[in-house]
């Protein structure tokens, strides 16, 4: 199955997203990240994942008499890469869109959910700009994002740290 195809059901979308930046999740914390999804569908979509090759096993463990597999992301970049994207229909493109922003929307609602919102405070925010660019002036802008961004990626979780989803969408203004 295409990395694009499996990214179009919403669980595998959030399952995705909960190990992006290199984390590594059992899948009981899994759960805990996803507490609307019943256990057995995220097993499923879990082990969906892994069969195809974008999950990998990391750490296995005896805990109560079962074995309790630690995942994460086998290669982040590769969840859609650029060949793929080439060769996607318009509708497949429509298709992986929608359930991209579907798992936004669903990250924005357990945000608001939270029962704690103060979007000032938690720094949380949603723009939109456009910008007159030429195809030079656009790479040398994601050029200096990629710059700024990469090695912030790095960063390890801490006490000082708060778990942030940066989102871009680049498109023309027509």
């Amino acid at each position: 199955m295409a990395s694009a195809d499996l990214l179009l059901h919403p669980v595998r979308l959030r399952i995705v997203q909960c190990l992006l930046g290199d984390r590594s999740r059992t899948t009981g914390e899994l759960r805990a990240d996803l507490p609307d999804v019943a256990p057995a569908t995220l097993y499923r979509h879990v082990a969906t994942l892994h069969d195809a090759g974008l999950l990998q096993v990391v750490d296995e463990r005896r805990v109560r008499g079962a074995t309790e597999r630690t995942y994460r992301l086998r290669d982040p970049a590769r969840v859609v890469g650029p060949a793929e994207a080439a060769s996607m229909s318009v509708d497949e493109h429509r298709q992986a869109f929608t359930a991209f922003v579907a798992g936004l929307l669903g990250d924005f609602d357990r945000y608001l959910d939270s029962g704690d919102v103060d979007l000032a405070r938690d720094l949380v925010g949603y723009r939109q700009a456009a910008l007159h660019l030429s195809d030079d002036e656009m790479r040398q802008l994601l050029d200096d994002l990629v710059a700024v961004v990469r090695p912030l990626l790095d960063n390890r979780p801490s006490e000082r740290r708060t778990r942030r989803m940066f989102t871009t969408v680049l498109m023309p203004g027509r």
